[in-house]
């Protein structure tokens, strides 16, 4: 079997064009390099280079060689990595939501063995987990795999939040359409939100915010309408919003305002996830009461 290292040496070779400069890339000395490919020709048998006084250089075989030796060690880096991703979704619960509700609750949550991931994830959810790079996901979607599950977990209804003296914010609910034109302050990380609010608002401008502190700022000053959900009361923060003297909480009655979200996990994890889902049930159930 040969050793990684004459291959990185020869990768390195490949790319620097001398002994000298492959020598200081791998931080070794040019008779360590010289011996390396030396040690590699007679393993494989074959004249990987074309020496000359003064000169070095690969020949046909060694540039087809070294190719070679790319790939298996991108293969080799790939195999390391999953082995490590794979014993570490056995001792870590990792987490990952494609919308900000299904955190709040999760934070209700004590549990030392869940990493969560805060930045919102989008794109093919499957992937994520067939390659093992979270354990469970909380996605408004459940997903249609043999070797994975979908818990329902429950629902997250938007409300929009109006300037009291509108005759929207007099109304029992509201429908996007009424909202048509309006523009509105919007807290930027809302993951599947977002899409919602810009696909349904005709006429809409809405006005992203990543700072939280800009936010509010303008959310004091200005009679913007803004958006919660039911589950924005977890959060400590959105409860003293909710508390506005000057806006009127209106939940907004179309279909796309109420989203279902899911545990959606491999299902050989099933028995150790089972515990934190029904945690997650219990407290999703008490934010809506």
């Amino acid at each position: 079997m040969i050793d990684l290292y004459l291959l990185e040496e020869l990768v390195a070779f490949q790319k620097y064009g001398t002994l000298a400069q492959t020598a200081d890339h791998l931080a070794v000395t040019q008779p360590t390099v010289t011996r390396g490919m030396q040690k590699l020709e007679a393993e494989l048998g074959v004249q990987l280079f074309d020496r000359q006084p003064n000169k070095i250089s690969l020949t046909p075989t060694g540039e087809f060689a070294a190719k070679t030796a790319q790939t298996l060690l991108t293969e080799n880096k790939a195999f390391a990595s999953k082995i490590k991703q794979f014993n570490l979704s056995q001792t870590q619960i990792t987490i990952a939501a494609n919308a900000p509700g299904p955190l709040l609750i999760l934070k209700k949550i004590k549990n030392s063995a869940i990493k969560t991931n805060q930045q919102l994830i989008a794109g093919n959810y499957q992937q994520l987990l067939l390659n093992e790079q979270y354990t469970c996901l909380f996605i408004n979607q459940p997903l249609n795999n043999d070797k994975i599950a979908s818990i329902y977990l429950g629902s997250e209804n938007l409300e929009v939040h109006l300037n009291e003296f509108t005759e929207l914010a007099s109304r029992q609910q509201v429908s996007f359409s009424d909202l048509k034109n309006l523009t509105f302050l919007v807290v930027y990380d809302v993951g599947v939100w977002r899409q919602v609010i810009q696909d349904n608002i005709p006429g809409a401008k809405f006005l992203y915010q990543t700072d939280r502190g800009n936010f509010e700022e303008i959310r004091h000053n200005s009679i913007f309408p803004y958006f919660t959900t039911n589950l924005s009361a977890v959060d400590p923060i959105w409860q003293q919003r909710l508390n506005d003297n000057d806006r009127q909480a209106v939940p907004i009655k179309d279909p796309a305002a109420r989203q279902q979200f899911y545990a959606c996990f491999l299902k050989r994890n099933q028995k150790r996830l089972s515990p934190l889902i029904e945690q997650m049930q219990d407290q999703w159930a008490k934010a809506d009461e």
